[in-house]
């Protein structure tokens, strides 16, 4: 992959500049930094009542995050970092939570020797299933369907 030539720190703050302004049009009292760490952009977005912002199982944040990628990448010219874009600590918790529920899964699949077959979720949520499911004996995973319908299927390995 070609790199860009815009520096990270140009990048990062091209994207929390965006994201300040994407803030004040939902009309979102909170705060808005940066971090830069191996070569990916972290945007957080931190405050109270910030749930308009994530929106129904963090739609509305997946598509803040993909909007602040695209400005990213026009600057660039496709060739951006990573960029990443969190609310009030909402990805780490979706991430702890899903991991939980993964296990409760994964013990039903031990106990009755049935698959256990997920609702469709993005890729990133597929990503903790499938990495929850890696560090237990006897189970294993597959992704099937076609995107935005795609999901995971627990079962005996």
């Amino acid at each position: 992959m070609e790199e860009s030539t815009v520096p990270l720190e140009r990048q990062a703050e091209t994207a929390t500049e965006f994201t300040v302004g994407l803030v004040e049009a939902f009309g979102a009292q909170a705060g808005v930094t940066d971090e830069i760490d191996d070569g990916a952009i972290t945007v957080r977005i931190d405050g109270d009542d910030l749930g308009l912002l994530v929106g129904p199982k963090g739609a509305t944040l997946n598509a803040i995050e993909e909007l602040v990628r695209a400005v990213v990448q026009k600057e660039t010219g496709g060739h951006g970092a990573r960029i990443h874009v969190d609310v009030a600590g909402y990805r780490a918790k979706r991430r702890e939570a899903l991991a939980g529920f993964t296990r409760g899964l994964v013990e039903k699949v031990l106990e009755t020797g049935e698959d256990q077959v997920l609702e469709p979720m993005p890729s990133p949520d597929r990503k903790v299933v499938h990495d929850t499911v890696a560090e237990i004996d006897g189970v294993e995973t597959s992704s099937e369907g076609e995107e935005p319908r795609r999901y995971v299927v627990i079962r005996p390995a």
